[in-house]
């Protein structure tokens, strides 16, 4: 099986990495992650000049015809320079449901505004007592008249200040566990009874706990049933998100092996000493390993529902365990300085913390993949 790139690929692949290595530098993240605003607002314009908006859009809705390998690649390269830009929760989470649940009219309004850069959203699944079950809501929906009125509360809603609408998880029917009678609405922020309350994460996100009392919400999918929909598009979002994952150990790979070569101990570069080359080959190789598996889960989401979900959770244990350790190591190689907020080393490490219980731990997707196996 040929596992190398298109030209196209390739070429997105450079556009990407040029212009965060032109416009997306490490002090420039400072700065503006720093800032009220926590981005710099002029970056989610340029991404959707450059396309890469619309690059797993379908054609049809104003996308460039791209999948899922265009969303490896574009969070691979978003990875190695921290971006903050909500690019899962609003082309990957949102463009996911609208194209695989939305109507008609939803998929014609709603993947254009995304590949044109028009609206941001963002993925209100997550709550205080859900423990990574996405069918363990609390937040419900009932009926009333041609929409649905939503009350609940949802915690570290990703983007969420950012955003200018929510897709939301609600229960329509049956226990609050039951796999049956969960259904899937996009919210306006602005909506009467959306209440945020912001916050910053610790590794220079922005996201919010939302609380909904009575707000006004539109079906996405068919009522009742949404978890298979959900299922599809948290494992997408996961496989875009060990994307990333990679590209932080990549970074960290690369500046440790430098860091290496410089650092001078008893006269000597560290770099000489062998415990630390072997140190470094193992982060190296949890690296490939990551790279390896993200591609496989890649490939995967068109297989059917089991397949592709052994595949998510098994690239979510291994980038989870691997990025623990290539951070680890990391920052111990580096000594003290490896945590100071003026090295990146540090922000890289925090990131992949967060990534590793975004849409799951590592041991909840072991035991997830044990329970399909």
């Amino acid at each position: 099986m040929d596992f190398s790139y298109t030209e196209e690929q390739t070429l997105l692949r450079n556009s990407v990495s040029k212009y965060l290595a032109d416009n997306y530098k490490f002090e420039q993240w400072r700065k503006f992650t720093r800032s009220d605003l926590g981005r710099d607002a002029a970056h989610w314009k340029q991404f959707a000049e450059l396309g890469l908006l619309a690059a797993p859009i379908a054609e049809e809705h104003g996308g460039l015809g791209g999948g899922a390998v265009e969303s490896l690649i574009i969070m691979e390269e978003f990875g190695k320079a921290l971006v903050v830009e909500p690019y899962v929760p609003t082309v990957v989470v949102g463009g996911g449901f609208f194209k695989h649940g939305g109507t008609d009219a939803q998929k014609s309004e709603w993947l254009g505004k995304i590949a044109a850069g028009e609206t941001m959203l963002a993925f209100a699944f997550a709550e205080p007592k859900g423990r990574y079950n996405l069918a363990d809501l609390s937040t419900t929906a009932k009926k009333s008249g041609s929409g649905y009125v939503i009350n609940g509360q949802k915690a570290v809603v990703i983007g969420a200040p950012w955003a200018d609408h929510f897709i939301v998880t609600a229960r329509t029917a049956g226990g609050q566990r039951d796999e049956k009678g969960v259904s899937v609405f996009l919210v306006a922020k602005n909506a009467k009874g959306v209440s945020v309350r912001d916050y910053p994460t610790v590794d220079s996100l922005r996201a919010s706990e939302v609380t909904f009392e009575n707000a006004e919400g539109t079906l996405i999918g068919t009522a009742d049933n949404g978890l298979p929909l959900i299922e599809q598009v948290v494992d997408e979002a996961i496989a875009a998100s060990c994307a990333e994952a990679t590209g932080c150990m990549k970074v960290l790979v690369d500046t440790t092996v430098e860091y290496s070569k410089t650092r001078k101990q008893f006269g000597v570069p560290i770099g000489k000493f062998q415990a630390l080359q072997h140190r470094m080959v193992d982060m190296f190789v949890h690296y490939e390993q990551g790279v390896s598996i993200t591609l496989m889960v890649t490939l995967k989401l068109a297989e059917e529902a089991a397949e592709r979900a052994k595949a998510a959770s098994a690239a979510k244990v291994t980038i989870g365990k691997g990025g623990r350790f290539v951070g680890q190591q990391a920052v111990q190689i580096h000594g003290g300085i490896g945590m100071t907020d003026e090295l990146n080393v540090g922000h890289y490490f925090k990131r992949l913390t967060m990534l590793d219980t975004l849409f799951g731990s590592t041991d909840h997707h072991l035991k997830r993949y044990a329970s399909l196996s």
